[in-house]
């Protein structure tokens, strides 16, 4: 039986001059039901994958929302920017499935025109702890769940309490996404498309919980781009293309 394909953006090292993803990510894609592989820039969108998960990383460069870099703003990749924001709005506008964690969550709301924090303490004041001191896979602070959003539907629960390693969030969220989470401070902790099949943002690490609660993202993200393979599928069987 054939499983679907996920492209996973991987982190890149320009000292190293090397690609990198943690296993985290490959293995939750793998126990989920997908077959994962990554995928490396490059000016062709890759319509052998049935979804696309944005990882999480390093800062993202300002002057891609229209800011100048603040001194609190770390280390960014140019290389990384241009081909996750280009790919972002590729699958934006054809209804790909498509997942973002941590920097992914942002490349997402920057790629659709909306902007981030480039530090959370610096640019809003919180008191909140965000970039926590504590294992991977422990959950350091609660969030709130919007009412009849996708993690509203998926958890069916009002709040959570999620891991929390970051200090850019999304400030002005760009036209077409709404809040799905909101964390104590009142920062967005999660994104998504009501009239997509499914895109989704989230600011935690739930490939590092491996709780019930975030397999299940993982689970759902699956079985949306089972759905598109289908539909991929189908379309070409009804309209197969002249042999020569």
């Amino acid at each position: 039986m054939e499983k679907p394909i996920i492209g996973i953006t991987p982190d890149y090292s320009y000292e190293k001059t090397r690609f990198k993803i943690s296993q985290d990510y490959t293995q939750s894609i793998l126990e989920a039901g997908g077959i994962p592989v990554l995928l490396f820039p490059n000016s062709t969108f890759p319509s052998f994958v049935d979804g696309i998960l944005f990882s999480g990383g390093g800062d993202i460069d300002p002057l891609r929302f229209g800011e100048e870099p603040i001194r609190e703003n770390g280390a960014i990749s140019p290389i990384r920017d241009a081909y996750e924001l280009a790919l972002c709005r590729q699958a934006l506008e054809i209804d790909f499935p498509i997942f973002g964690i941590c920097r992914g969550m942002q490349i997402m709301n920057i790629a659709a025109g909306g902007s981030i924090y480039q530090d959370i303490s610096v640019q809003t004041g919180s008191s909140l702890k965000h970039n926590q001191q504590a294992p991977r896979s422990y959950a350091t602070h609660s969030i709130q769940i919007v009412p009849h959003s996708l993690l509203d539907r998926i958890w069916q629960q009002p709040s959570i309490a999620v891991n929390s390693l970051h200090h850019q969030a999304v400030s002005r969220l760009a036209e077409g996404f709404a809040a799905a989470a909101c964390s104590t401070d009142g920062l967005t902790e999660a994104i998504w498309q009501e009239e997509k099949e499914f895109v989704l943002g989230v600011q935690w690490h739930p490939e590092s919980m491996h709780t019930k609660e975030q397999t299940a993202l993982f689970r759902h993200f699956i079985e949306a781009a089972e759905r598109h393979r289908q539909k991929r599928r189908n379309f070409t069987c009804r309209h197969p293309q002249n042999k020569r």
